[in-house]
């Protein structure tokens, strides 16, 4: 009986810390999958670091809905 007992209680606790490092692994991996970037070998993107900023142009489009503004316009009173 005392050994029933003690392989009925050692499985159940194997089984929950089981279950306790699973939890665990998912909610890391949940935490690396939100916040890893991919990483990406001999592509222009992974050559970024190497080189200048290029200048961002508004297209067309976008350019229409801009709102103008007047640097050297002085404030009215």
């Amino acid at each position: 009986m005392d050994q029933a007992v003690i392989w009925l209680a050692g499985s159940i606790l194997v089984m929950l810390g089981f279950i306790i490092v699973t939890v665990g692994i998912v909610v890391i991996n949940n935490i690396l999958h939100k916040y890893w970037q991919p990483v990406r070998l001999f592509t222009p993107d992974s050559w970024k670091g190497f080189q200048p900023p290029q200048p961002q142009f508004i297209h067309e489009r976008e350019f229409e809905r801009v709102a103008p503004t007047f640097e050297n316009e002085k404030p009215k009173k």
